[in-house]
């Protein structure tokens, strides 16, 4: 006996109709942006690993990817809700969508093509990156522990503020009129700003100014910027929201920038030194990817050039700005982050072009190129004011975290000169190679007091005791 036929649940009837709406092409797209963001931040933790010295190169790469574990818990529990929830106002949301609630596959705001929990974890790609970025001019002496809590605090305080007002529909960048399509106020100007805020608050680390400070691994710096440079594409391109001729157009000038970056940056190191510096072209080549980062949706391929040159002579300059200014940003944030993101910011103010935006369906009155000219003035204050809130909130933060027992910022002098590798992690990055140097430099070391020895005692003698020398100078 066959059972009669009933209707199916509403419930059921609802999520089958929201799950027909989307599109599979787009959600797949995202998704896959998202892993490409992902990959970023290794990427960063190589790039920076491979300019730091070889004892505290392990702890950068670790740091990155502990900033994706701590900010995905942050995201999950409060940080996509202060940044995008609906009802919120003009620079922060409320906790609607606190630990996810209330995620359950409806259409996001950005794009009604993908459901609004996809949003939510390529977001959550993007605050993840951010600290990643900002922790580099902290390099070689900040305790690990208080960067961790310092990373969740200024994601909730600086981060979700700044992004809120640049991208959620209640932002009041975003109802003036703003353009920054993929993150040059909420990541470039945001994290540079942090940067300088924390390489300040810490001071310069010991014997700063010598040639002892030089990358250790150029090959570590080449493999985080392919590394980089290849996530972008999902950075940019992803910020479409959808597999759409935008996203290529994206994807396109993403590229273009970062090659005339690197370029640019590579030949103006060789008019001073004579030499095709492989650091100089990998630098460029952020530089030109960070500059073109708020305009990639906006801007056709022949102004991605001019974003390339700028962005890569400005940020090149731009570090030379720690030894005018004397402070310690050890790895260049500020000047390839800071520098970049309001370079970006206001030349997409002159470029961008209303029939660009409008291949993904986005009506904008455009910039200079457009006859739009007041975008620039839309663009330099958002650039202003994301510099000084993020510097100003960020100091803050720290200057209140270092007076706490237990989460002051900096690493005694000893654990300095160990590197924070072994002092903090107990482990390090080349500990064959690290080992020998010891090594060699205990037996140096051991070397210069016996010849000092020898020769008081040569003295005394009138020059006939003979002092015999280990042989074996590198090896006990």
């Amino acid at each position: 006996m066959s059972l009669p036929a009933t209707d199916p649940p509403a419930s059921v009837e609802k999520s089958q109709l929201v799950e027909n709406q989307y599109f599979p092409g787009d959600i797949a797209w995202m998704m896959t942006s998202a892993a490409f963001v992902w990959l970023m931040i290794p990427g960063v933790g190589y790039f920076y690993s491979g300019m730091a010295r070889s004892k505290n190169a392990l702890s950068l790469i670790l740091l990155c990817v502990l900033c994706v574990a701590v900010v995905s818990v942050q995201w999950f529990i409060i940080g996509y809700s202060l940044t995008f929830s609906t009802n919120g106002n003009g620079f922060i949301g409320n906790v609607d969508h606190a630990f996810f609630r209330n995620l359950r596959g409806n259409p996001s705001f950005a794009s009604p093509r993908i459901p609004d929990l996809v949003y939510a974890v390529y977001q959550g790609m993007f605050a993840s990156i951010t600290p990643a970025l900002a922790i580099g001019a902290a390099a070689e002496r900040a305790r690990v522990v208080p960067l961790l809590v310092f990373v969740f605090i200024w994601t909730t305080l600086v981060y979700d503020v700044i992004a809120s007002w640049s991208w959620s529909e209640n932002g009041w960048y975003a109802k003036l009129g703003g353009l920054d399509f993929a993150g040059g106020t909420p990541v470039h100007i945001t994290s540079g700003a942090a940067a300088l805020a924390y390489c300040i608050k810490l001071g310069k680390r010991h014997g700063h100014g010598t040639d002892e400070f030089k990358p250790h691994n150029v090959a570590n710096v080449i493999l985080g910027t392919t590394m980089l440079w290849f996530g972008w594409f999902g950075f940019n391109g992803g910020s479409a929201y959808s597999a759409s001729i935008r996203a290529v157009m994206a994807f396109t000038v993403s590229n273009l920038a970062a090659s005339i970056g690197g370029l640019t940056w590579m030949m103006i190191d060789y008019r001073l030194e004579r030499k095709l510096s492989a650091l100089g072209f990998c630098s460029g080549a952020i530089a030109g990817l960070v500059c073109i980062t708020p305009g990639s949706g906006y801007v056709s391929p022949p102004s991605a050039i001019a974003f390339g040159i700028v962005g890569g002579a400005c940020c090149n300059f731009a570090v030379k700005l720690k030894h005018l200014l004397d402070f310690d940003d050890a790895l260049d944030v500020f000047a390839v982050h800071g520098v970049g993101g309001v370079c970006g910011n206001i030349l997409t103010g002159i470029f961008a072009q209303k029939d660009i935006a409008a291949l993904g369906g986005q009506v904008i009155l455009g910039g200079w190129l457009d006859g739009h000219w007041i975008q620039i003035l839309y663009q330099f204050a958002d650039s202003c004011a994301g510099l000084a809130y993020s510097f100003c909130v960020t100091y803050i933060i720290l200057f209140i975290m270092d007076k706490i027992p237990g989460l002051n910022l900096r690493v005694d002098d000893d654990s300095e000169e160990r590197g924070i590798d072994d002092s903090e992690l107990g482990e390090l990055a080349y500990y064959h190679v690290d080992r020998l140097a010891s090594i060699i430099q205990s037996n140096h070391l051991n070397t210069a007091t016996t010849t000092a020895t020898s020769m008081s005692m040569s003295n005394i003698n009138g020059g006939k005791l003979p002092i015999q020398q280990n042989s074996n100078q590198y090896f006990p």
